[in-house]
Parts: structure tokens; C-alpha cells; sequence
């Protein structure tokens, strides 16, 4: 066999994917079981840190919501006219 004249330096890989297929039938299903559980974790994790960022945003929304409202408040209070601010004892008017 000419394939294999170089030694294990080209027939090892084609021995290496022959047990893999040969080992394949039985290694996948215990490999889907182990896997199915973690992959599951991860998608829980990943669903309980976007909420937990959507709440977060929430939040921050509302905080912003909050301070534009107390700026906007401000602004109307200092656009008032002087005329109606009751003038202090002792002031002219």
C-alpha cells in the first residue's frame, strides 16, 4: 500500500477519522446529554440578564423622565415676570 509507505505520517489522521466515525453513534448521545443541560443554563442566564438590563433601562428612563420634568419646572418658575413676586417688606413699590 502506497498510502501508507510514509508511515503513521499520513495514516494516522485517516485512522484518527475512521474510529471517530466508527465512535461517533455512541459518543453524540451521551455528549447530547451532558450538553442539553448546560446549553439550557445558558439560555436561562442570558434571558434573566437581558430582563434584569430591561429593568435596569427602566429605571434609568424613569430617572431621566424625573430631572427633565424638575428642569422644565425651574425654567417655567425663572420666565416668570418679577410682577408676580410679592415684593418684600420694606421694598418700594
Amino acid at each position: 500500500m502506497a498510502l501508507f509507505d510514509n508511515g503513521l505520517k499520513i495514516g494516522t489522521p485517516i485512522l484518527v477519522g475512521l474510529g471517530a466515525l466508527l465512535l461517533a453513534p455512541l459518543v453524540l448521545p451521551a455528549a447530547g446529554k451532558i450538553a442539553k443541560p448546560l446549553i439550557k443554563a445558558t439560555v436561562k442566564s442570558g434571558l434573566l440578564m437581558a430582563q434584569k438590563g430591561r429593568e435596569l433601562i427602566s429605571e434609568a428612563m424613569e430617572s431621566l423622565e424625573d430631572i427633565t420634568a424638575e428642569v422644565k419646572a425651574e425654567l417655567i418658575a425663572e420666565r416668570q415676570p418679577a410682577a408676580n413676586v410679592e415684593p418684600q417688606p420694606g421694598e418700594a413699590q
